[in-house]
């Protein structure tokens, strides 16, 4: 606020030159933070409760508002009248009170005569209006002097400055100070939605609020330097799907109406390419109204406000986002909500871009890593530090264009959530989600002893990590046992286990065509994956079942080990090894076997680490066979799984041919699995992921 005071207070001084100059300076960097959500932001598409619809049935408005800031603007008005009357449109021209020009008493009544509509436009367009609740009444006075003087029902303020509760103190039928979506503006709190929305005053009485819906034209032309009006296009399209308003607000002080195009100026083609595209395009489906024809419409229905907290929120993870099922659902359950979600990740190859859209979540791929020389605890760890350097400078610059209210950090390591220490300085609330214990994973991975120096020194790393959060999420029960214990408060933990995602995740028909069994892993080929112990169980399945095949779908570095021992035990097509894929993919792929095993050593880091997989297989009807491990044993019984003993390839073998071979087994799993996934699935749990993001940052950001 005090820096929009010292900028009104001195622009009458600056040269518009450099006005323009100034705020070009930012709109590059302003444009790329906010691509998620201008022109578009998909959330203010959709309809507030209570909405009938416009009049006659029609698919959608359009609204026409000028607001006319110099003596060049009013001189042009007439012109522009004529214009719109042409292709059939009407609009309102609003004039500055005690601005720098005029505004004949013959003007406004010609406009009005022609079916046109006068409104206000701020008093003096200073930029001083809403300096204080006392200024603000003060000048109010002065407003409903002139509404009542010039039989104006509209306002909108100067530089689309709000405070919707201020306003009520105006004699108005609408206000259209407010926009959907626009960071460009000095107040840049979008409202979110594309309908008009009912604004209560303290006495029961209220107004209708028309949120303009295109971008302006000083914003396209001016500050964007657009060539052409695609984007106009583009949001109107998306506006129509949606039954929404397209309310434009033109400047007759910038439209060129002669061949010659000054520097504060645009063509008149483009309003006029912008009035046939309507008007061609979408004869008779849409409601052409003043504003307050639409206010009148409005007004009877008292549609509130959309009650939305839209947050901006940052998953941070050393992973392939595409592939990492716990990141997918985090964001997808947020951005299905409306909140902007960015994940910083991992790109899995060269060729991948930099940033895509997944879905509704903005990817950023900002490291590569092709070859995982991952064996040697340096070779290890210095790509983390890499990424934490990277995901700390993207996170420092992606704050400072557009502030997040949540920085969600998912280990490995741990100390990847000081990566968001400057935005935690700021306000911005940290979760710490522990996918896997770092010091027992680690231990496991390289054969470490409990108590080694490294060892110890990563629980204190875990501690400092869970401290500087705001809240950790613990991936298990056991694991959230033994955290508590030794690094945070158990008021300060919850556990949300690897929940299947039912919507990616579900029964496919006709998929089973081979002849032969398919038995499938997806996942991390590292060793407490026990892979090695399935490979070898697989001559003695071959005895039994001969076409049986043993398809391994991941990636890690066990892998050339894991080839080179099927190949030693002569096992040729029937252990085939496959790329990592897409979440979407793989549960195409998974849906396709005949039975899904997780061979985790029980004497290592797999002891209690939860398996994903094994409720996806679940929800997609396949059979699943399982190491007994202490995790597995605390969340499955033999009524849902068949157990195998832990390291045991002859053991697995035999659960292997037993779920194959016997039809009445497979039918019992399969149907008691698919009851215990439903009961346990994503869309049950997301709820709860939603209110703890909500608990951490409570105040609403649809403030005025």
């Amino acid at each position: 606020m005090a820096s929009r005071r010292f900028y009104y207070y001195f622009r009458p001084y600056l040269i518009w030159s450099l006005r323009i100059a100034l705020r070009r300076a930012s709109v590059k960097a302003l444009r790329s933070a906010y691509q998620d959500v201008w022109p578009i932001n998909e959330i203010a598409g959709r309809r507030p409760e209570g909405w009938s619809g416009w009049p006659d049935g029609k698919k959608f408005a359009v609204v026409l508002t000028h607001d006319v800031e110099a003596v060049g603007g009013r001189d042009r008005c007439q012109q522009l009248m004529q214009l719109e009357q042409e292709f059939g449109f009407r609009s309102a021209f609003n004039f500055i009170p005690l601005g720098g020009y005029q505004t004949p008493v013959a003007l406004r009544e010609e406009l009005q005569r022609n079916g046109f509509e006068v409104g206000i436009h701020d008093l003096r367009h200073d930029g001083k209006l809403y300096w204080s609740r006392e200024i603000f009444s003060q000048n109010a006075k002065q407003i409903n002097e002139h509404l009542q003087a010039w039989g104006a029902s509209g306002f909108r303020s100067g530089f689309m400055l709000h405070n919707l509760d201020w306003l009520g103190d105006l004699n108005i039928q609408y206000d259209s100070s407010t926009f959907d979506t626009d960071p460009f503006e000095p107040q840049p709190d979008g409202v979110q939605t594309i309908f008009p929305f009912w604004v209560s005053r303290p006495d029961g009485r209220g107004y209708v609020e028309l949120p303009y819906t295109l971008p302006q034209d000083s914003t396209m032309f001016f500050l964007l330097r657009e060539q052409s009006i695609d984007i106009w296009k583009r949001k109107i399209d998306w506006i129509v799907e949606r039954g929404g308003m397209v309310l434009l607000n033109v400047h007759p002080d910038y439209v060129a109406f002669g061949d010659k195009v000054g520097k504060r100026e645009f063509a008149v083609a483009h309003y006029r390419e912008l009035l046939a595209y309507i008007r061609d395009k979408y004869a008779g489906q849409y409601w052409q109204a003043l504003p307050r024809e639409v206010a009148g419409h409005c007004a009877p229905l008292r549609t509130p406000r959309p009650n939305i907290a839209q947050r901006r929120i940052c998953m941070v993870a050393y992973s392939f986002y595409k592939t990492d099922n716990r990141v997918n659902r985090y964001s997808e359950a947020l951005a299905e909500r409306g909140d902007i979600v960015d994940v910083l990740g991992l790109k899995r190859h060269a060729q991948q871009p930099d940033v895509e859209r997944v879905g509704q979540v903005n990817v950023h791929n900002i490291q590569g890593r092709f070859a995982k020389n991952e064996k040697s605890r340096s070779g290890y760890l210095l790509p983390l530090i890499r990424f934490w350097l990277t995901a700390s400078t993207q996170l420092v610059r992606k704050h400072f264009l557009h502030r997040y209210d949540v920085i969600h950090i998912h280990n490995i390591p741990d100390f990847l959530a000081f990566a968001a220490w400057l935005p935690k300085l700021t306000g911005t609330k940290i979760i710490l989600d522990i996918h896997d214990m770092v010091p027992e994973f680690y231990a496991s991975k390289f054969g470490l002893k409990p108590n080694s120096f490294g060892v110890r020194l990563l629980k204190k790393v875990e501690r400092a990590s869970a401290r500087f959060s705001h809240h950790v999420i613990i991936s298990n029960h056991l694991w959230h046992k033994t955290i508590v214990a030794r690094s945070v408060p158990e008021k300060k933990c919850s556990v949300f286990i690897n929940h299947v995602n039912q919507k990616i995740f579900f029964r496919r028909n006709g998929i089973h065509q081979r002849e032969k069994p398919v038995i499938m892993f997806p996942g991390g080929l590292h060793w407490h994956q026990g892979l090695d112990i399935a490979i070898q169980a697989m001559p003695a399945v071959l005895k039994k079942l001969p076409g049986t095949e043993f398809h391994i779908y991941g990636d890690g570095n066990m892998k050339a080990e894991l080839i080179a021992l099927a190949q030693k035990l002569g096992l040729g097509d029937h252990v085939r090894f496959f790329d990592p894929l897409p979440l979407s993919q793989i549960a195409e792929v998974m849906s396709g076997a005949d039975l899904g095993i997780v061979p985790k050593r029980a004497n290592s880091f797999g002891n209690e680490a939860y398996s994903t997989k094994i409720m996806e297989f679940m929800s997609l009807g396949v059979p699943m066979v399982v190491s007994e491990t202490k995790i597995d044993r605390y969340y499955f019984d033999d009524s849902v799984v068949r157990f195998f003993e832990s390291g045991n390839p002859e053991a697995l073998a035999k659960a292997i041919l037993e779920v194959l071979q016997n039809p009445d087994l497979r039918q019992r799993l399969i149907t008691n699995a698919s009851a215990y996934a439903a009961r346990n699935s994503w869309e049950v749990r997301s709820k709860d992921y939603l209110k703890l993001v909500d608990s951490l940052c409570p105040a609403s950001v649809n403030g005025n």
